[in-house]
């Protein structure tokens, strides 16, 4: 078990990074078949051997950057403590409704349980109970880890995810970070804290954290006003004048589902942004300032101009080069502004956005390939300005990018 404790903070989207946690796609992805994807949120099933070749770059480029701590790992970790373990599958169990796996449950070792959380439990483990081929589901969306939570400042956030077939993630990742000895963190999970009623819902997709007093927020199809307004009510018991801006996103076509889908932080003066959206008087752009227990509202122009009256003087980079031609449509639709800063300036992204990256070369950042940075031949650290670009044919096809697939837990601060 790795005891060295980290003291997450992050308090921006760029700072250098210093720890993050992924998972590597694994059988959970094979698990799915055409007639169950829909039920996933899934619009196709994929090729596992394919995904995990392009997701290894991607790893391996972390890798050399920072220090990567792999969910299963931490979870195997903590369900050697057999109080964790069955307080767990209880809960799981009973969210579930499939009490009559507990004791199977409860009998595996903490590998193979800590697997079959994941993977799902086929029924030919026990006995048939009924027509489904699983008793407990997998999780193909695991390798999206920032859906489910995200790091808010000091505090390790779980989502309250819009779809219950996804509700077992934030219930594992939940478990590890309030358990284990690693994380240094109050773990909140705002919209269940804060929600009247419980009834609001939020992914971490939708939060971005741009300064220590700054917070982002998609308005979309995974998170709702009550979950904005969860997020004002937890901004309250922070120090000092706090803003929330959330950005109403589009509510079709599924490449809208959350904020990181049509911007993204790149540095301390740059974003990359989904032009028709983000630039667009029709999607409502709101701006709340919360000092103490006072929250004021106030329309915006768009989500640009509210951040450069808050003195961050970011300046787009508009994904697919921007303009009226099918190519920004295309691109965004493959994560083409998802991209994941590893410090101020250099980040990752999918290569397979050809004219989102000639227009980051455009504007000054040197475009390096995974291959070379994992082979050697060059190295981040040697740049002032880079995008590290990746194979994303196929992890496109899942619906999220660089972001979505990372949790950062510990950042330097920047220096604005």
């Amino acid at each position: 078990m790795d005891s060295d404790r980290i003291n997450v903070c992050v308090n921006s989207e760029i700072g250098k990074l210093e720890h993050v946690l992924i998972h590597t796609p694994g059988i959970e992805v094979e698990n799915m078949t055409p007639e169950t994807a829909h039920n996933y949120l899934f619009s196709d099933i994929l090729n596992l051997q394919v995904l995990q070749k392009e997701y290894s770059y991607f790893k391996k480029v972390l890798q050399k950057v920072t220090e990567v701590h792999e969910i299963g790992d931490l979870l195997t970790d903590v369900l050697r403590n057999d109080t964790i373990k069955n307080n767990l599958i209880d809960r799981i169990c009973r969210a579930e409704n499939v009490a009559y796996l507990t004791d199977y449950l409860k009998d595996l070792d903490p590998e193979t349980l800590s697997k079959q959380l994941i993977e799902g439990v086929h029924l030919k483990d026990i006995s048939s109970i009924d027509n489904n081929y699983f008793s407990l589901l997998p999780l193909p969306n695991l390798f999206f880890m920032r859906d489910a939570s995200f790091t808010m400042f000091d505090n390790l956030m779980i989502s309250n995810m819009a779809t219950k077939v996804r509700a077992r993630e934030a219930m594992i990742l939940e478990t590890v970070y309030n358990c284990h000895p690693m994380l240094d963190a109050t773990v909140i999970n705002p919209a269940m804290k804060y929600s009247s009623l419980e009834t609001g819902i939020m992914e971490g997709g939708d939060i971005h954290i741009v300064r220590d007093d700054v917070v982002l927020s998609g308005l979309s199809a995974r998170t709702n006003m009550h979950g904005v307004q969860a997020l004002v009510e937890h901004l309250k018991t922070k120090p000092g004048v706090k803003h929330l801006i959330f950005q109403e996103l589009p509510p079709t076509p599924e490449s809208f589902i959350h904020l990181d889908m049509v911007f993204t932080m790149l540095d301390v003066d740059k974003c990359m942004a989904y032009e028709p959206v983000i630039m667009s008087s029709n999607f409502k752009t709101f701006h709340i300032t919360i000092d103490g227990q006072k929250a004021v509202g106030k329309d915006e122009p768009n989500l640009v101009v509210a951040l450069n009256n808050l003195g961050i003087p970011v300046e787009p980079i508009f994904c697919g080069g921007g303009g009226d031609s099918f190519f920004p449509a295309r691109e965004q639709w493959h994560s083409g502004t998802n991209f994941f800063c590893f410090a101020p300036g250099k980040f990752l992204g999918y290569g397979r956005n050809q004219h989102t990256i000639q227009a980051l070369n455009d504007a000054g950042f040197d475009v390096l390939l995974a291959s070379d940075v994992v082979k050697g031949k060059v190295h981040p650290d040697n740049y002032k300005k880079c995008v590290v670009t990746f194979e994303g044919n196929e992890l496109s096809r899942g619906g999220g990018g660089a972001r979505c697939m990372t949790m950062p837990v510990q950042r330097q601060a920047v220096d604005w």
